[in-house]
């Protein structure tokens, strides 16, 4: 097995093998490997990995291709799919010549033993260098998962059923009813990421968080959660929080859409000044102007989008729960599209109700009524070609920050557990959300100034480049982020505050928080 290869520690060590045995025994890392952790993890680790490269090198050119892999795994008693050993040779593949050499294989190897080694520490509860079934049962309960003792046995001791063409595969070789962490190790080290229970697990619906531009992509969510409705409760949730979030911050998006509109460098529009403005007008009640069908939008639209996200990956080629980060770009960006595109007379709507005076309309519904009449059927989609460009940037820009975010928390300052914390998701989650905002922002100023264009007196019908050179030519760049201002200011209070009605919500639908 991969374990006689890999570690022989226990077995004559060599004479400078001692230092380092005793140094890495004080190490939390050491608690059931006597290695330290390490990939062997003793002080000629690296003899060791190239010896399992020989082994694994059949053809003995130097090179890991699937071919190889397939028969030296066979040869130590581990059987991988053809798909399974193309992701291993992928994710290490970094001159991209369709095979491992030693370096991409060690550098493979040791990339993924530290993410086995967080998952097990952060499955191991009681902290005793071992999982047992009460383990596994607690693990799945905290991602809304609920099994019987006798089921979490069974995952405990016959982790996958093996193939006709080779013998069952065991995680617990000892028959100990636990998992050390040799077991755990060997069994997962050549298994693609894909197929462990991934770190992404504790980072799962920590997206949620709604700022109010809802271009996000959409949740992830596990088989097991499908199959109890743990996912209805997630998106419930998450549109409650959106909800309140959206409400507490709605008069910052109202003088946001203000200052996008009628801001000019002859009608410079402070914060103060609009705040002013707009209490003057309409008294505080009009604040909240565009709140109400910015609020209803919320369920269509999230139904929607995830409807949509689960039938697009599928169409992606993805077999995995977890899709890959350009496949989640691809997938969450088509589905943001349908729903923006099945709900966007809303969002003229809202724009029109932000921007009314007081009086003019008796509700969202005259509102409708009264542009049908005065402007027929093609007004409720102005700007509707700004705003698909938009989401691509904004989901993009929010995933790839989010995701290199994530991944630097973890190299840094991941060390017993994968689970980041309530604080590092709320920053990770602002900035990228704050990031993916600036790159689209002047596609959405354009989008609402197009909304608005028949609700400002005068105003000639322009498109959508036109529109951009206008801009550009009477207020300068600067003028593409009018409003940017409120805009930002919103950002930390809705993700707080999503964030905090999105678990109490949780806990009241009887989600398990993590």
């Amino acid at each position: 097995m991969v374990s006689s290869v890999l570690c022989r520690c226990v077995a004559s060590p060599p004479p400078d093998a001692a230092a380092a045995a005793s140094s890495s025994a004080s190490s939390p890392a050491s608690v059931g490997d006597p290695c330290g952790g390490a990939v062997c993890g003793g002080p000629d680790h690296r003899l060791r990995l190239w010896s399992l490269f020989q082994t694994l090198d059949v053809n003995r050119d130097g090179g890991l291709c699937v071919n190889d892999l397939a028969v030296g795994l066979r040869r130590l008693g581990l059987h991988r799919t053809e798909g399974e050993l193309r992701k291993i040779v992928q994710a290490g593949d970094k001159d991209l010549d369709g095979q491992l050499d030693f370096e991409e294989f060690v550098h493979y190897l040791q990339d993924h033993e530290k993410k086995l080694r967080l998952v097990f520490k952060s499955l191991d509860k009681k902290n005793d260098g071992r999982i047992d079934a009460q383990e596994i049962m607690q693990s799945l309960r905290d991602l809304g998962v609920k099994i019987s003792e006798q089921q979490a046995e069974k995952i405990l001791k016959r982790i996958q059923t093996g193939h006709f063409w080779g013998p069952v595969t065991y995680m617990d070789k000892n028959g100990t009813m636990t998992i050390d962490w040799n077991e755990w190790r060997d069994y997962h080290l050549l298994h693609p990421v894909e197929n462990i229970p991934e770190i992404i697990l504790y980072w799962k619906h920590s997206t949620i968080f709604d700022v109010g531009e809802n271009l996000t992509v959409p949740d992830e969510f596990t088989v097991e959660e499908r199959q109890t409705g743990m996912w209805w409760r997630h998106l419930v949730a998450g549109g409650g929080a959106g909800a309140v979030s959206r409400t507490c911050t709605a008069p910052l998006d109202r003088l946001k859409v203000l200052m996008q509109v009628h801001a000019s460098r002859s009608n410079n529009m402070c914060i103060v000044g609009g705040f002013t403005q707009m209490i003057r007008e309409g008294g505080a009640k009009s604040l909240w102007r565009g709140n109400g069908i910015n609020v209803l939008k919320i369920a269509p639209e999230s139904a929607i989008k995830f409807m949509a996200y689960e039938q697009i990956k599928r169409l992606v080629g993805s077999d995995q729960e977890t899709l890959r980060i350009h496949e989640r770009l691809v997938a969450g960006s088509l589905a943001g599209a349908i729903a923006q595109s099945s709900i966007y007379p809303m969002e003229v709507l809202k724009t029109r109700m932000a921007l009314r005076k007081t009086g003019q309309y008796s509700g969202m519904l005259d509102c409708a009524r009264r542009i049908l009449a005065k402007e027929g059927v093609s007004a409720f989609y102005k700007g509707y070609v700004p705003n698909m460009l938009g989401i691509i940037p904004y989901a993009g820009i929010d995933l790839a920050v989010y995701e290199t975010l994530k991944n630097a928390w973890l190299q840094r300052y991941a060390v017993n557990s994968a689970d980041p914390g309530v604080f590092v998701l709320l920053a990770c989650g602002t900035i990228s959300s704050t990031c993916g905002q600036l790159a689209s922002y002047p596609l959405a100023l354009v989008r609402t100034r197009m909304q608005a264009q028949a609700s400002i007196e005068g105003a000639p019908e322009v498109t959508m480049s036109s529109l951009f050179k206008q801009i550009l030519r009477t207020e300068g760049a600067f003028g593409l982020y009018r409003g940017l201002a409120p805009n930002f200011m919103k950002v930390i209070p809705a993700v707080s505050i999503s964030y905090v009605v999105y678990e109490n919500l949780k806990i009241t639908l009887g989600v398990q928080s993590r």
